[in-house]
């Protein structure tokens, strides 16, 4: 079953007791047992929801893994693969990596004595060297966010085998329509399903997906046992939007090229990330691992002032200025301040994420209002 049909119909059967095509939302707490134990296969709805078991079993399909287990963002699934960790543990992971995944590695579990190591992963072996005994898991965000740069996920999941290490691979910024990290030998692939997976800026949602019963088992424990589930609600709003992911990002990576390839001219603007562009230094890299370039953006300005950029951050008519990504429509943020204010300044400094920079999300409008939209914000300043 290709792509497309599996978005539409992986998991997905028509309502038994009405017949209904969409899958209903089972909005309840608990459910009715004929004697102790005997029930339907539901007993106490943060344990399990039909709603949400026929979008776990959708989810699981789209990135060709065996089971999904899905939380209440993509921040309380990262907390789950978190806790398969102990005290005296140790992560590896990029130096380019989403605020809110440092925070939760740094400032959460650094004090229960689980230690963060960050490094270079564009380069395997800088991986290689860092693992030590005490390394229970590498942590991959390809695309990073929000410099754009590449991680071989193969190589790496190569290195950790040798070594006995588990890897998770966030796969937010590429979708299972792109990238699918469990066929390259990733453990676990995690989603903020808030993003492109739901599509529409309107429900908060995270994922895991493993291929591994015992890890699955695992996850399914942990939802239960800390709680944070998604709703009813919630699991059809990410069903609903799943059935036009290939479309929608079809769409935006087509976009995003353009706008790319825009900003790469014109001339107020010093750098564009984008791993579509063959001087990209991960660009064959991602060309092997994923079905297209993405549709995300990050440049900076010559202007490398934060006056500048704020003009064009809120100058935009058609990209909004708001954090998240992978919707319809077109944002525009500012790391620095927004997605990435967790992380120290100097170590914002050392991957290139200056204070001027700005990253795009990139919808499914008309591809040449974005790119007139841009034109007129980076001609508000000198």
């Amino acid at each position: 079953m290709k792509f497309g049909t599996k978005a539409i119909h992986a998991g997905i059967e028509p309502d038994p007791s009405t017949g209904a095509i969409m899958t209903p939302i089972f909005q309840t707490s608990t459910y009715v047992q004929s004697a102790p134990g005997n029930h339907h296969g539901f007993e106490y709805a943060r344990t399990q929801n039909p709603t949400r078991s026929v979008l776990e079993k959708n989810l699981a399909a789209l990135e060709n893994g065996l089971d999904a287990i899905c939380f209440a963002s993509g921040l309380a699934a990262m907390d789950a693969v978190m806790k398969t960790l102990a005290p005296g543990d140790e992560i590896i992971s990029t130096n380019d990596l989403y605020g809110g995944s440092y925070r939760q590695m740094v400032r959460v579990y650094g004090k229960f004595g689980i230690q963060a190591k960050f490094v270079d992963m564009t380069k395997p072996v800088n991986v290689k060297k860092a693992i030590s005994k005490k390394t229970k898991l590498i942590w991959i965000e390809t695309p990073t966010n929000p410099m754009l740069n590449i991680v071989d996920i193969a190589a790496i999941c190569d290195i950790a085998k040798e070594k006995g290490v588990m890897t998770c691979v966030d796969n937010t910024f590429a979708s299972p329509y792109l990238q699918n990290p469990l066929d390259m030998g990733a453990d676990i692939v995690l989603h903020s399903a808030t993003k492109y997976i739901g599509g529409h800026s309107d429900v908060i949602h995270g994922c895991v997906v493993v291929k591994d019963q015992a890890l699955a088992d695992q996850f399914h424990f942990l939802q239960n046992a800390t709680g944070a589930v998604p709703g009813p609600q919630d699991c059809f709003l990410i069903l609903r939007g799943i059935k036009t992911l290939h479309l929608r990002v079809e769409r935006a990576c087509s976009n995003a090229a353009k706008v790319a390839q825009f900003l790469l001219s014109h001339p107020k603007v010093s750098s564009v990330n984008y791993p579509g562009f063959r001087t990209h230094p991960g660009h064959k890299v991602a060309k092997k691992q994923m079905r297209d370039f993405g549709a995300m953006v990050s440049f900076d300005l010559h202007a490398n002032n934060m006056e500048a950029a704020t003009k064009v951050l809120s100058g935009t008519k058609l990209f909004s200025l708001a954090e998240s990504l992978g919707g319809v429509e077109s944002l525009i943020g500012h790391p620095a301040s927004m997605t990435h204010a967790s992380i120290p300044k100097e170590e914002r400094m050392k991957v290139g994420l200056t204070d001027s920079l700005i990253r795009l999300s990139i919808g499914i409008e008309d591809v040449e209002d974005l790119i007139a939209d841009l034109d007129q914000a980076l001609a508000l300043f000198p």
